[in-house]
């Protein structure tokens, strides 16, 4: 069985390895923008949990192959699917459902928030359309059920205003404590 360190040390390396490619047709990296994300995460004081859900949100992206533009030529990679099944072998719901709603996230707040879709970004504009669109009252109806509606819709918003161009953030090894604090109690304990 893996020890708390040694899968800490494995997300660091994905993103170390693969971090550096770009986020979709925006003006940052996957791994810059996974730090903007958590560091916003921090500043409200939010959970352990909920800072290594921001910040591992997109680890989706870096576990398959498609080209960086795929949203931008029409193809929805399903990354936060991917993420989750991923992150599900070694976090709990409170980091893995936050991530894996925060596409849904988006779909909510922009048929809810008039003002919302305006703030988006081209890029996520463009993949919005391919996430669904717009939830019909069906579906918002059930996102509004689910347990992690609150942490989605906050990551989400995390999410839009963390795609500032060379905005200095603490480097990801500042992120190790509460990665290993979020993992499941059943990984044995180490020193990191």
């Amino acid at each position: 069985m893996e020890t708390r360190k040694e899968i800490v040390a494995d997300i660091l390396h994905l993103f170390k390895e693969k971090g550096h490619s770009e986020y979709g047709g925006e003006a940052v990296t996957q791994l810059e923008h996974a730090l903007q994300t958590a560091s916003l995460a921090v500043k409200e004081n939010s959970s352990s949990h909920l800072i290594t859900a921001a910040l591992l949100h997109d680890i989706g992206h870096l576990l398959h192959d498609l080209p960086d533009d795929a949203p931008l030529n029409g193809v929805d990679d399903v990354h936060e699917n991917k993420a989750a099944v991923y992150l599900r072998k070694y976090f709990p719901e409170e980091v893995t459902e936050p991530v894996r709603l925060h596409v849904e996230a988006k779909r909510y707040l922009s048929t809810t928030d008039s003002t919302y879709y305006d703030l988006l970004s081209e890029p996520s504009k463009q993949s919005l359309a391919l996430q669904g669109g717009l939830m019909s009252q069906d579906e918002l109806a059930l996102f509004e059920q689910n347990s992690f509606f609150s942490d989605a819709t906050k990551l989400r918003k995390w999410d839009d205003q963390a795609k500032i161009k060379e905005l200095p953030t603490e480097p990801i090894e500042y992120f190790t404590a509460h990665l290993s604090q979020s993992l499941r109690i059943y990984f044995s304990e180490d020193s990191l």
